[in-house]
Formats: C-alpha cells, structure tokens, sequence
C-alpha cells in the first residue's frame, strides 16, 4: 500500500485552473506573498457537475498569469471588480496581469464548473499516478494535484470552504471543521485550514460517520471515520487505534498540530495521508493487520509530511523518517527478530535493484514505483536507523523532538534535521549525511583475511570503491561464547588486530544487520521483487490456451514495474519470468535445464509461485497454474507478495508462503592456543 501526503500528489487532469507567479519586479525586500480563499464548492456526484465559487485574496508584486484549462466552463471571471480578457494558451486559456502597482491586496473572484471523470478503476499502482477529479455516488475523490480548485504557483495558501452535497452524500477536506448540517435537503460543511498548505484534497461518498472527542491536555481533537456501509462495523476499532496512535505521538514528538483525525474508507485502492486524515481503500480498511502497522504510519504523517513540510528541492525525508517511526518501530515492539528481519527484507529489496536503477536519497521526492519506495522509504529509515546508532537513542529522540518545534509548519530540509541531531549530539554530522545522501548506491563489505594467533585476531576488512566511512559490527565466536566488536573503516582495505579473553573461533560479519549495505550473494535468497522491478525482465508464457496467455500477459503488466521483454533472441543474462500451464511445466523446466519445482509448492494449491537461480546467477520466477481461472485470481494479490520466494494460492488467497534461508558472512578460524603450542 503507498502512503503519499497530500503535498505530494502533483497530478494534471480534471479542471485547471491555475494562477501562476511569474516575477516580483521591485528590487528592495517585499513582504512575503500571501493567498488566502473562500471557496463554496457544490458536487452531484450522481452527474459528476462540480460548481465553484472561490473568492481569493492575493498579497502579492509582479506579473501574475491566470491559467484556465479547457475542461472547464468559467462563468464569471474578476479581478479587483474588473472582467478578466482571456486568449488561448498552450494548454487551456490565460490572462496576464500586471500587479507591479503599489503593495495593496488583490481580490481574485471565479465562477466556473466542469463534470468531472467518473470514478476509474485502477490497481495500487495506478493510484500513484496522475488521477483525476472523480466522482460517482459511490465515491467521489477530487486530488489536490488535479487541479479543481485555483492555485497560485509554488506559493502555500489558507482557505475557508463550504461544501454542499445532496442528499445520501456527506464528505471533507483537510482541516478545521466549523460547522455541519445533514437532513433531507443535502449535506453542508465548512472547514477552515488556517495554516500554509499547497493542496486540497475533497472526499466525498455514502459514508456512515461516527465521532469521539479525545482531550490531550487542554486541546479537544475530533476523531472520525467516514465509512463506507459495508465496513460501517469497523469504526469502533478504528476509533481505538487512532486515538491510541495520536497519544503515544503526541508524547514522543509534540503536541498533535490538528484538530481532528479521520478515517476515510475509498473505492479505489488507495493509501494516502493529508492533513488531519487519511484515505484507505474499502478492501484495504478489511484487512486485520492495517490497524496494527499502516494505519499508524498514516497518523504520524501529521507530523512529519503534513505537519512539517518536506523541502522537496532538497530531498523529501518525511516517508523515510514516518517508515522508521512507525513500520520499524513497531517491529521493535514486538521483539529483536522481528526488526532485524524488517532489516533484512529492506537489504533483500536493495539488492534487487538492478544497476542504473538506484538514485541518491537526495533525489527522491514521491513513491511512483517499487524501486523509489526502496530507496525513499527503506533506505531512508535504514538511514534513521544508523544515525540513531550512531548519536545514541537519547539523542535522538531529543533531536526530533526540537526539530519538530523549530520546523512545526514550515518547511525543513535534510539539512535542517543534521543541524538539529548536531545541536543535541555535539557531533559532527556531515560526513555521515553526506555519504547517504549524495550517493547512489551502498557499500559492499567482506571480510578478506582473517588469522588467529592464540587469543589476537588479526583481519581484514574490505569494501567497494568508493569507500564510506562505517563503523563495522563484527560477532567473534571465542571458547567463552560471543562477542561483538567494532571496527571503524574508511578505506577500501583496513587491518584490524583483536584481542580476546580466550580464542577466537569464528568471525560473522555484521549479522544483526546495523549497516546498510550491498548483501553478499550468499545472504540474498531470491525473492519476486528481483524480477518486478528489473526492466531486462524476459517473458516465456507456455500454453495451447488464447484465454490463458492473455491472462499471463495481463498478470505480467500488473506484476512488474517495466513492460516484459518478450524477445526471444535475449540472452540469459537477465532475469526471466515463466508463466506456464500446470501440463506444461515440467516439460519447460527440463527443456530449458532450469531448476525443477520445489517441493515446497510441488501439487499444491490452484497455483503455485516460485523462485530459484539461473546459471548466471539472475532470478527465475516460475508461476503454474490449474487454468485461465486460477491465473487470473492472481492478479491482485501476488504483486503485494514481492519480498516472497515461494507461494501456493486457493484462488486468489495465498495459503502458503516463504523466504528461501541465506547465510549470513562468516569466516571458520583456524589457529592454536597458547597450551596448544606448548
């Protein structure tokens, strides 16, 4: 599931109406520019007609260009009292006006409405691309990006808004509400966002609503879901766990900058969090363990992406910093293993990414596929993980805690956040952010060399070009048990000389998994997201069936990042996904000399997934089915199974699954003690 703020969503369809800056023409300082609307906004979503009145007041210099796109119809147009002339543009209609005049508010009036898309159907992958304004009674779903409402260029505005709809209907937006009607006429709301924001998100549906008011201190928060009838039963624990959620991190980090959260359950498969709420797919809200992980996720954005605003310019570190708080952190709640293996599905995920495909951390700014989600939320936390490692756990969470007051609102950057964990620690920072973030990529470590001379130990780290400067956990098995040992290196070979207690028998390398880094082929067992997200993947489909290759190409569209390879002149230096009928596999595998099915799979189920090595060493996925039926029951859930290697499916729900076991870096000592040698 994707969890993207309302910030991030830059979508282009629907109604645009947008008022772009272009220049402040006078050469001393001039007050910030200010925009603030009063937008009433009436939706049928049953004729998909969208109606706006948005008065806008505008504190701003310079030449301002208003852009109108052409899936509206604009019924009255203003600016300070006069008509605005408009004439055809690039892509809808303008009007450039001149505000050069002296420093004085401007008044902005627009009437205009459009019918809106209806409501689209799309997988989760769609979701994170440009949707539009989308309206259906049942659901109607208006994204900030897609342009339905006014905005003015790069610049953060407040606003008021009323929103009507008929009967049957009720909805929101990101804010304060201030009032509220429901009766047989309609539903009416207002909501007030009095602080900067760059997007409206508009919700509406058949929701059943159900309220609790929490205190935190002397502050009132609002809690709500808005739920689909269906799920209308779930909003009891719902209401638990946010309230829940919102405490512990209203604790940990600072007072909740809201004055309300809420639930809002979605026809399409969405995972998105703005300001005081988050939007989560009917289908999704079912699922038991979204109460326990996602859900929490959404609520800690209101501090980190919807709270304090990410500097997009400079690197977006809210999902890492919201992935690390939350996902990670409850799998340290609920013990050791259970992080350390988190730690390693995000190293498993790396080391899929194929060459060319990585970025800097510094580069990422939205999830939009499989490979930026592992860089900018897993690396990302990966990274939190290390510097807290690094300033110690006190530290750290003192450093969140200023940073959040320094940065409540505003917009903050990487830098900002080194500056506040410096300022706590009294360290340095420089070299540690500068390594992860600057640089595509990970170290790859081994140990080179490793020598025993009764209780010394001597040995040599090595790691790829251009080294990083780590501090490197080393677990020695002596004749007294385990010990753990760091050795800092910043070169691409280190000798370090260890002494023990009693003698060494055996050196792992890093095997709690602290550092990030390039896992060594002997700890990476394959997994589905090798083939996913690989645009070199090939594509063999094994049938005598039209129905069932179609289906195959389609489970393969919705199953991997780039469009399949289907060339048969490929070599086999790439990875390959098979999709074959259950007659016809055996055959295939052994005509191929390709590894035969694994007993782990082997007879089970309706369909059967499975992982396993070519000789050059990329992945082969193998995915066997009964008929076209039970192919196609895969088309939906298997793309959420990519950290798997093996799987068997009843229809569409998998009834087993597993990780094939790597082996950690471990070298066996060889060497004599002091009594030995007498």
């Amino acid at each position: 599931m994707s969890s993207l703020s309302g910030r991030q969503m830059t979508h282009g369809f629907g109604v645009i109406l947008t008022v772009i800056w272009l220049a402040m023409t006078s050469a001393h300082a001039e007050p910030p520019a200010t925009v603030h609307h009063d937008l009433r906004v009436q939706l049928d979503p049953a004729t998909r007609h969208l109606q706006v009145e948005d008065a806008i007041e505008l504190h701003a210099q310079g030449m301002v260009r208003v852009h109108l796109g052409v899936a509206s119809r604009i019924r009255s147009a203003q600016l300070d009292g006069r008509a605005l002339s408009f004439h055809t543009g690039e892509d809808g209609f303008v009007a450039d006006l001149d505000l050069s005049s002296p420093a004085r508010p401007h008044r902005l009036a627009l009437e205009y409405e459009a019918t809106l898309a209806d409501l689209i159907e799309t997988d989760h992958r769609g979701t994170l691309g440009a949707l539009p304004a989308m309206a259906s009674p049942t659901g109607s779903y208006l994204p900030a990006g897609s342009g339905w409402y006014a905005t003015i260029s790069d610049l953060p505005f407040t606003y008021q808004l009323r929103l009507d709809l008929p009967a049957g209907q009720r909805g929101l937006v990101p804010g304060r509400m201030t009032s509220e009607s429901d009766d047989a006429s309609g539903y009416s709301a207002r909501f007030e966002f009095a602080h900067p924001i760059d997007g409206i998100d508009l919700m509406a549906g058949p929701f059943e609503v159900s309220e609790r008011m929490k205190t935190l201190g002397e502050r009132q928060v609002r809690l709500r879901t808005w739920f689909h009838p269906q799920i209308a039963q779930l909003s009891s624990g719902y209401l638990d766990s946010v309230d829940g959620y919102i405490r512990y991190y209203d604790g940990r980090i600072g007072a909740y900058p809201f004055s309300e959260f809420s639930v809002v359950s979605s026809p399409l498969p969405t995972g998105f969090g703005m300001p005081g709420l988050t939007y989560l797919g009917i289908d999704v809200l079912r699922l038991p363990f979204i109460r326990t992980t996602s859900l929490g996720h959404e609520v800690l954005h209101n501090w980190w992406g919807n709270g304090g605003y990410a500097d997009y310019a400079s690197g977006n570190w809210a999902e890492g910093l919201t992935t690390f708080m939350a996902d990670y952190a409850y799998k340290e709640q609920e013990s050791a293993a259970a992080a350390r293996e988190m730690r390693l599905e995000w190293l498993r995920d790396f080391a899929a990414v194929p060459a060319g495909q990585d970025q800097p951390l510094r580069a990422f700014t939205a999830r939009t596929h499989g490979t930026s989600q592992i860089v900018g939320y897993h690396k990302a936390a990966f990274v939190f993980f290390m510097l807290r490692d690094t300033i110690g756990a006190q530290a750290f969470d003192t450093g969140l805690r200023s940073f959040w007051q320094q940065h409540r609102f505003t917009t903050a950057s990487w830098l900002d956040l080194r500056r506040s964990f410096e300022a706590v620690s009294g360290r340095d920072l420089g070299a540690f952010f500068e390594q992860w973030l600057n640089r595509a990529g990970a170290p790859q470590l081994s140990i080179e060399q490793a020598s025993v001379d009764g209780h010394a130990l001597a040995l040599t780290l090595s790691q790829s070009a251009p080294p990083y400067a780590l501090d490197v956990p080393l677990a020695i098995t002596t004749d007294a048990g385990v010990e753990t040992r760091v050795v800092a290196i910043d070169q691409a070979h280190t000798r370090a000389a260890l002494t023990f207690a009693s003698t060494p028998r055996q050196v792992a390398l890093d095997p709690d998994l602290r550092l990030f880094r390039k896992l060594a082929p002997q700890e990476i067992p394959p997994i589905l997201r090798n083939v996913m997200v690989n645009p070199a993947t090939r594509l063999e489909i094994a049938s005598s069936d039209p129905a069932f290759t179609q289906t195959a190409r389609t489970l393969a569209q919705r199953l991997l990042d780039h469009p399949a390879r289907t060339d048969a002149s490929d070599t086999p230096s790439s990875p390959l996904l098979i999709i074959a009928e259950d007659a016809r596999v055996a055959a295939l595998l052994a005509s191929h000399a390709l590894p035969t099915i694994p007993a782990e799979v082997n007879g089970k189920g309706s369909a059967r997934v499975w992982c396993s090595r070519l000789t050059s060493g990329q992945t082969l996925v193998v995915i066997t089915a009964h008929d076209t039926a039970s192919l196609a029951a895969l088309e939906r859930a298997l793309p959420h199974y990519g950290r798997q290697s093996w799987l068997v499916f009843d229809g569409s729900k998998a009834i087993e699954r597993g990780i094939w076991r790597g082996s950690p870096q471990v070298i066996e000592l060889s060497g004599q003690t002091p009594e030995e040698r007498r």
